[in-house]
């Protein structure tokens, strides 16, 4: 079976286009992204531009309004952040958010979520940055009543954070219980804790086959601790190669490969590709996301459906 391949939107720096044309590329990459077989396609939940991609100063845009208007440009990929950092906003309203996304998609939302991070931008939107261990407290609320409020009509909870009173969701959502829950983040004591009681997917960035097989081993050990079946989750990782055609490009991916990524993402042709993408699957990696800073081009995005044709 071929892998679930992700088109990952971290960058909109496009410097050949005027700011009212910024989303024109967005579009682009998209409906390129789809015709050429993607599975999912994904945006940054943040405010700031994040430094392993570039400066703080380049254009972010607000991650629920561009998932929206590429569901109206779109059709069949699933739409969804890499991921909701759990402090940007209460959980109820980021589920009626992500409700919303799955009726104006036909379907087609996923809920991303993750424990937050980037402490620059909760300083500047004067967002609460508390100490790690409550923000994974709040993860684990929220995930609670995400799945309290996909599944049932008036669902209560009272956390020591969050709280929901005989909560509406209407409408409900187009997917069967819910959109599909992604949980980002290879913590081995909490976040995959959480996510072997909640997500249906997540998301790893791992260096090696052997890193991944130890994370997946932690990931199984805490679904046999709560009584879930492994094989229920789907298993992805942030791709660790960047696709190249050929030579000039190979070049320009010295320059452009960002230096906290390189230890991480190699230049690879798609058959070379092919076969580092392999190496992980044969261990039971089942996606790759692919970030847009390497895959810029409809002409980059055919080539990369051309590697999952390979795996398939």
């Amino acid at each position: 079976m071929a892998p679930l391949f992700g088109l990952h939107m971290p960058n909109f720096s496009h410097l050949d286009l005027p700011p009212e044309r910024l989303f024109d590329r967005v579009v682009e990459l998209a409906q390129a992204a789809e015709a050429a077989g993607f599975d999912l396609l994904t945006v940054m939940d943040h405010f700031y531009q994040i430094s392993i991609v570039g400066p703080a100063t380049e254009p972010m845009l607000e991650a629920y309004a561009t998932l929206s208007a590429l569901a109206m440009a779109t059709s069949r990929i699933q739409l969804g952040t890499l991921v909701t950092g759990v402090t940007y906003r209460n959980p109820a309203l980021l589920v009626k958010t992500v409700t919303t996304l799955d009726t104006i998609s036909k379907g087609r939302a996923i809920l991303g979520i993750g424990a937050a991070w980037n402490d620059s931008e909760h300083a500047g939107y004067g967002f609460e940055f508390p100490p790690v261990r409550e923000r994974m407290d709040r993860l684990g609320e929220a995930l609670t009543i995400a799945r309290l409020m996909f599944a049932e009509d008036r669902p209560s909870f009272e956390g020591k954070h969050y709280r929901i009173d005989g909560a509406l969701n209407v409408p409900r959502p187009i997917q069967q219980g819910g959109p599909k829950v992604l949980v980002g983040g290879a913590g081995e004591q909490r976040t995959l804790r959480l996510a072997a009681q909640h997500a249906d997917i997540t998301h790893w960035f791992v260096t090696s086959p052997e890193e991944f097989t130890r994370k997946n081993a932690v990931l199984e050990e805490h679904c046999r601790a709560v009584g879930r079946a492994p094989s229920t989750i789907v298993r992805t990782i942030g791709a660790p190669i960047w696709l190249i055609r050929d030579e000039q490009e190979a070049r320009e991916a010295a320059d452009r490969i960002p230096p906290a990524r390189r230890a991480t993402m190699r230049p690879a042709g798609p058959e070379q590709a092919a076969e580092i993408l392999r190496s992980f699957m044969n261990v039971g990696a089942q996606g790759f996301t692919f970030n847009n800073p390497n895959l810029s081009t409809p002409e980059l995005l055919q080539a990369a459906g051309q590697v999952k044709a390979m795996l398939g």
